[in-house]
């Protein structure tokens, strides 16, 4: 139509033509204050800034049914939906000034997106969808970095949407193959506390892999959705959670009873115990700790429990593993002494430097770290995966523990690396110590077979299984997974036989004496 037969209606479309020019001027002003973050020259809270944004979108006058503004690092899109929606499909391979070079992401919004809010109004409504290719906006303290640095936001007007049986899909396509990599579909959680705006939560999100370097999320609400990537060894198959998860559960409570009983009995003895008796007494204590640990910390890892209980868990367990690896270590150490010195061993107060080293070092360490930075402790997310079909579903589940992965490589595997290196270099060594004394017997007897696999009995105990978990990689996975689930769990257990047989053994070489000794009388 001809504006000089309309003038009216011509002058209402430029007018309107000029709100969308001003509203879209307004907006991109907003997103270039944003820009200016990633820069480092902003001092606005990230929170403020995103807000901003969701508002000026929300409330932007345009024409047509959709509004597309973008500067280097941010796109923004608004849509007028009514209660007719049918469903949307956005791909950024057909999006506008979006460069073909970068990986791809597409959204994908069911038909049910809208019924809440038509339930309460039947007017326009309004779907905004934000994407940010820089994390900046969203900076948290976690060990994982975000795949592609992509963050895809989206939120209709009039209400939350929350709950959608028919979820909203998420997809993430990297340029390369992300095999060999531990990847989360999370979402921005906000935080009623001031001093930070949020964190990134798995909740009400499910991981798929259709391909190798395609991530596809499935969430149940709106928000702003990434993806945490991180290097990481193979995700646990999980069909074998339930049998693991029984495995661990069956054999930590035998072990905390045997250990238990265990202490008990080393008090009820009361007499004068020597120092290889201590010791294993501590060694006892520090299993029973690591076993009780260990069974609280899946359940404490979910919600509604506190993040401060789990973190304090987390800390008990790793100062309980710490405890025994090195009372492991002083085992080692006193083996050593007995036979280097030929049973003859003299060291003033030696038992209470041993506990010094064997709870104070731990201590200190555990300590160290929750001073410095506490966030190193908390709920730790082990990945499992589920086949079905030609994809590959990922889920998670949490226990209390070291989140941050140096500490984990050097006071986890390191620690217990260097346990084991030296319990096994203390066995060679001792086993070549029998063989000499053995070799200078003229008929050996059963006493240094005795020794043997007493010496074997006792090294193997303390410290040759945990070296199992060196072996989860490739083909030694699973039985690797098996073998150190059954023999560490039974941990406690083993040394409660230990115990029983040298008890035993002491009794019989008591009792041996004494008929000994009234032979002798009864001679006289």
């Amino acid at each position: 139509m001809d504006c000089c037969w309309a003038p009216f209606l011509c002058l209402c479309l430029l007018a309107s033509q000029s709100r969308t020019a001003e509203a879209s001027q307004t907006t991109l002003k907003w997103m270039e204050r944003m820009e200016a973050v990633t820069r480092g020259r902003s001092s606005t809270p990230h929170a403020d800034l995103v807000h901003g944004l969701e508002s000026e979108l929300l409330n932007a006058s345009f024409t047509g049914h959709n509004l597309t503004l973008q500067t280097h690092t941010i796109q923004a899109l608004a849509f007028k939906l009514n209660c007719n929606f049918a469903g949307l499909s956005l791909s950024s391979a057909v999006l506008e000034k979006v460069p073909q070079a970068q990986p791809q992401h597409a959204m994908q919004f069911p038909a049910e997106l809208t019924r809440n809010a038509c339930r309460t109004r039947s007017g326009e409504l309004r779907l905004i969808c934000i994407y940010f290719s820089s994390s900046r906006f969203f900076q948290k303290d976690i060990n994982s970095s975000l795949l592609n640095n992509y963050v895809l936001g989206a939120q209709l007007s009039h209400g939350h949407v929350r709950n959608l049986s028919e979820p909203v899909n998420i997809s993430f396509w990297h340029n390369q193959s992300l095999e060999g990599y531990t990847v989360t579909c999370v979402f921005w959680k906000e935080s009623t506390n001031e001093s930070y705006w949020g964190a990134w939560s798995p909740e009400g999100c499910h991981t798929q892999r259709p391909s190798p370097s395609q991530v596809l999320c499935r969430c149940n609400h709106l928000t702003y959705f990434a993806v945490l990537m991180q290097l990481s060894q193979a995700p646990i198959p999980a069909e074998l959670l339930a049998p693991l998860t029984y495995i661990s559960l069956v054999g930590c409570s035998i072990s905390i009873v045997a250990s238990l009983l265990t202490v008990l009995l080393h008090l009820q003895a009361r007499k004068q115990s020597d120092s290889v008796t201590l010791i294993h007494l501590n060694l006892h204590t520090s299993v029973l700790l690591l076993n009780i640990a260990f069974l609280l910390s899946p359940v404490l890892a979910t919600p509604p429990v506190p993040g401060a209980a789990c973190v304090m868990l987390a800390a008990t367990l790793h100062f309980a593993l710490l405890s025994c690896l090195t009372w492991m270590s002083i085992e080692g150490f006193n083996l050593y002494l007995l036979l280097g010195r030929v049973y003859n061993i003299y060291i003033r107060r030696y038992v209470l430097k041993l506990c010094a080293v064997g709870w104070g070092v731990p201590v200190f360490l555990v300590l160290l770290l929750l001073a410095v930075k506490s966030s190193v402790y908390g709920p730790c997310k082990i990945q499992l995966s589920d086949s079905q079909g030609n994809s590959t579903i990922f889920k998670n589940t949490s226990i209390c523990w070291v989140q941050n992965s140096w500490v984990h490589r050097v006071l986890v595997m390191g620690y217990g690396g260097l346990t084991s290196l030296f319990n096994l270099v203390v066995l060679a060594w001792a086993l070549r110590v029998l063989n000499k004394l053995r070799a200078r017997e003229k008929a050996p007897g059963a006493r240094a077979c005795r020794d043997t696999v007493t010496v074997l009995g006792l090294t193997v105990l303390l410290g040759t299984t945990w070296a199992l978990a060196f072996f989860s990689f490739s083909v030694f996975l699973l039985p690797q997974l098996f073998l150190f689930t059954i023999f560490n769990s039974l941990y406690g257990f083993f040394l409660f036989l230990w115990f029983c047989s040298q008890r035993c053994r002491s009794e019989a070489e008591a009792e041996a004496e004494m008929e000994v000794f009234t032979s002798s009388q009864m001679m006289q």
